[in-house]
């Protein structure tokens, strides 16, 4: 049996167990008002036996009590049903459902009252019942009481039977251990207890609010502080815990899980505040913490009516639409309505799976998948010919540093070459606006890849200068689980046994989720007047040693005992700190706080420029590396990566 089929099973199981039986559904609603009604009898039965000492009394059984329930019940019933009393499902009461019930029941005792009082006020009526009515003014108050208990009981009895007698254990139990002694935390703990296969044994909380140290939720009691974390997971031998505080920062989930480096323990969350409000989670859906949990960042304030007025209604053509960034552009784009989508890409698997994935989620959407090298000119030029793109998105690029530096040529003939003819496609039909992806490498280069990116802004910010379309770029650095980042490769080793390999302990880079990085593109280019380079803002730099550690704790080990770290040395091309910085005398604000202009322009002459990357590009034919790295060098005097990696 496959893996999902087992899951389905389980979960038919679970179903089974908190279904009751078709044919009891069928009269549920009649089955809540009998069981109403007979509450209601009682409540009154013990109403008249508390005023009569526990003592049955011919007076009272045979003549007033029958009398009194009929009326009871013709009341009662109506008004307990004006309160959505027989719709309720009683295995998740609550204290709404109990103060309901409270309602109700003064509602219907003042009506009986009400008419017992227009009763006494009729004569003939008055004469036989006068002598009774001290004794029934004391039962209808006792019914009160006695219906609000008895129903509040019956209710939390069925849930008692629900979360303690009805589950039945899942194997071992899990110990677990909750930080946050919140709502989300308390709302947790109750969801956990409903659970109809009992996983976990909470054993406590953890929360930082002094007063909370030593109180008791549900029973749980409140083991300590964040900082005493490690202590408790050993102490209590923790196997799970659940971060249960939806509005927690990146950096504090970084601290508890900094924290727990050494307890071998598995992390998981609940889910945002605002998923949980809108209904799409609840607070038992808890998963594991990601990486990107640790590293992300708040979400990005974008200029919509901006983003509208660049996107909407018009022809959208994104290179490199397979890859990480490009796929994350395609689907940020159709967001906003774009007239026709264009997804160019030379990997045919990555463009059929992302064409697949795009026409589910936005079946609205106009798209056309075209199988392109973008350095094939002729195909370029047809693309363009065709569809009229107004919009051009350029994220096709070879990225990947060592690599490059052992195919030098080919960074050469993709990040220049290619970027060139889209360019050129552009300017040639008259695109709107043309967007360039470029890198935190580019600054000062010193790998290949970085310098062939550095040529490609340099020769758009020049044809910039001549042409009618609007020709920007966008730099940024690293992001989280892209193809070929450190992220998926810790993983792999992770998941063999180790060991991880660093290839520095101060090797430091910048890190933005896809989404977030493909937003501020998108921004960055509706803000573009032409000729800009503008600057994203990565945050903090992270030490690659640190993200290592994080993630093996993530995966439940002991970073350094039970998976090692192992630094082998700095590759071709790697610099140890990336330069990215959005502040300095070469930077200038935008009106987004997150995007900076790069404010240094092409020097160089047009005729020299082209001259050089032409004979760079023939240079780029023979691979060689010396005379790519001198070729460069004619372009890009910065450029510092004059070693020759070993083939």
């Amino acid at each position: 049996m496959s893996k999902d089929d087992t899951q389905k099973t389980e979960a038919s199981k679970e179903n089974d167990l908190k279904m009751p039986p078709l044919g009891i559904l069928r009269f549920r609603k009649q089955l809540i008002m009998l069981a109403h009604t007979v509450v209601f009898a009682v409540s009154l039965m013990l109403a008249f036996l508390l005023i009569s000492n526990m003592q049955f009394q011919r007076e009272w059984l045979c003549v007033l009590y029958p009398k009194l329930l009929l009326c009871f019940i013709v009341i009662k019933l109506p008004i307990f049903a004006i309160f959505k009393q027989f719709r309720g499902w009683w295995r998740f009461v609550s204290i709404t459902d109990l103060l309901d019930i409270v309602k109700a029941s003064l509602l219907s005792t003042f009506v009986i009252v009400l008419l017992w009082f227009a009763f006494l006020a009729v004569e003939p009526i008055r004469r036989h019942i006068m002598e009774l009515t001290a004794v029934s003014q004391a039962v209808f108050i006792l019914d009160m009481f006695a219906t609000i208990v008895l129903l509040g009981g019956l209710r939390m009895g069925v849930r008692l039977y629900h979360e303690e007698f009805r589950t039945t254990e899942g194997g071992a139990l899990k110990r677990f251990l909750i930080v946050g002694a919140g709502n989300a935390g308390e709302a947790l703990l109750r969801e956990l207890h409903r659970m109809q296969v009992e996983q976990y044994e909470v054993i406590g909380f953890v929360d930082d609010d002094p007063a909370k140290r030593g109180v008791s939720i549900h029973g749980i009691p409140i083991l300590g502080m964040v900082d005493e974390l490690a202590e408790i997971c050993r102490r209590e031998d923790v196997e799970e815990i659940a971060i249960a505080m939806p509005s927690a920062t990146a950096k504090e989930l970084r601290r508890v899980v900094q924290i727990c480096e050494g307890a071998k323990v598995r992390f998981r969350t609940v889910p945002s505040v605002t998923d949980i409000a809108s209904g799409k989670f609840k607070v038992s859906q808890i998963r594991d913490v990601d990486i990107n949990d640790l590293l992300g960042r708040a979400a990005v304030e974008l200029e919509v009516d901006a983003l509208e007025n660049f996107l909407k209604d018009k022809v959208i053509l994104v290179t490199g639409a397979g890859g990480s960034i490009g796929s994350e552009m395609c689907r940020q784009v159709c967001n906003f309505g774009p007239k026709l989508l264009l997804l160019v890409e030379q990997a045919e698997n990555v463009l059929f799976f992302i064409e697949r994935e795009l026409r589910d989620s936005f079946p609205q959407v106009q798209m056309q998948s075209l199988i392109c090298d973008i350095t094939d000119k002729v195909r370029v030029e047809q693309i363009f010919a065709k569809y009229e793109p107004q919009v051009v998105i350029h994220a096709a690029a070879h990225k990947h540093v060592p690599l490059m530096e052992t195919n030098p040529g080919e960074a050469i003939k993709n990040n220049v070459v290619g970027t060139k003819t889209v360019a050129d496609a552009s300017d040639k039909y008259k695109v709107g606006s043309f967007v360039m992806i470029s890198t935190d490498k580019a600054v000062n280069p010193t790998s290949i890849m970085g310098s062939a990116k550095r040529i490609a802004e340099m020769y758009i910010q020049d044809l910039d200068r001549t042409s009618e379309s609007h020709f920007v770029t966008v730099r940024f650095g690293n992001v989280l689980g892209s193809n070929g980042s450190v992220v998926p490769i810790f993983r792999k080793q992770i998941a063999s046994g180790g060991p991880v390999t660093v290839t520095h302990p101060e090797m430091r880079r910048y890190f933005m989720t896809i989404p977030e990085a493909s937003q501020l593109v998108l921004q960055a280019a509706a803000m573009g007047q032409g000729g800009e380079i503008f600057l994203l803002d990565m945050g903090e730099p992270v030490k690659i040693v640190d993200l290592a550690k994080e993630l093996i704790t993530l995966s439940g080990f002991r970073p350094g005992e039970d998976i090692e770290i192992v630094f082998n040395g700095t590759r071709p091309g790697e610099k140890l700190f990336e330069e990215l910085s959005i502040v300095g005398e070469d930077m200038a604000p935008t009106r987004h706080e997150k995007i900076s202009v790069w404010q240094k322009t092409v020097t160089m002459d047009r005729s020299e420029l082209y001259g050089k990357i032409e004979e760079l590009v023939e240079t780029a034919l023979r691979q060689d590396h010396k005379e790519i790295v001198a070729g460069i060098k004619e372009i890009v005097p910065e450029y510092i990566g004059d070693k020759t990696p070993a083939s």
